[in-house]
């Protein structure tokens, strides 16, 4: 069995010996290191191998945002999932346009930290339904022609034009005939979406994220 290297990035001693904790009860899951901030974290990963970097948004000197966008260049290989207690909108696009592949709210359960994890390490994204209900929830309410490429790092270029389509409340037919595809490939788009950004229910979402401001 294959076992994934995990750098912990936190500031409050606590929180980093509960997960060293978590991890140390997991087969397949081992603690490579472990910092207190951002700058340390970079270091830590020029000198071990590491396949995904837990990094706290609020760190003294270089915060978990930051560091994710120094990964991304320095260290492309390396699976960010960025840690927060609040999933407020600003830091949420701020890490999506750092790379990172997830964000996890810090008072999630151990089971749903342990599957982002794994997740992340498996080239998947991770978001939890509400942050991808405040997604759709903003581009329903930007009028811009199209999403841009650092919006989502993880989808791919047709998949953000069916995402906008769908956060403006189109329907898979109305996509379909839009785009000039096959209802049955536009289906399988959307179902791609939806896997990505970890949200069940394409109608709900979209609904919500057109009545939010009403």
């Amino acid at each position: 069995m294959s076992v994934t290297r995990v750098l912990v990035a936190d500031d409050h001693p606590l929180y980093r010996d509960g997960l060293r904790t978590m991890l140390e009860a997991t087969d397949d899951l081992v603690l490579a290191a472990e910092v207190q901030d951002g700058e340390e974290a970079l270091a830590a990963l020029a000198a071990h191998e590491v396949d995904v970097a837990l990094l706290d948004v609020n760190m003294p000197g270089l915060n978990g945002i930051d560091t994710a966008a120094r990964i991304a260049v320095e260290s492309p290989e390396v699976a960010v999932l960025v840690l927060t207690m609040f999933a407020d909108d600003a830091s949420v696009f701020a890490a999506l346009r750092a790379g990172a592949r997830g964000y996890v709210l810090k008072d999630s359960s151990r089971d749903d930290l342990l599957r982002a994890i794994r997740a992340v390490a498996r080239g998947e994204a991770i978001f939890s339904p509400s942050v991808a209900t405040r997604v759709l929830d903003f581009f329903a309410h930007q009028h811009r022609p199209s999403i841009a490429p650092e919006d989502f790092p993880m989808l791919t270029t047709r998949e953000r034009d069916v995402l906008h389509l769908i956060a403006q409340g189109r329907s898979n037919p109305q996509i379909a005939a839009q785009l000039g595809l096959s209802r049955k490939t536009t289906s399988n788009y959307v179902s791609a979406i939806l896997t990505k950004l970890q949200v069940r229910d394409r109608a709900q979402a979209a609904e919500r994220a057109r009545h939010d401001h009403h």
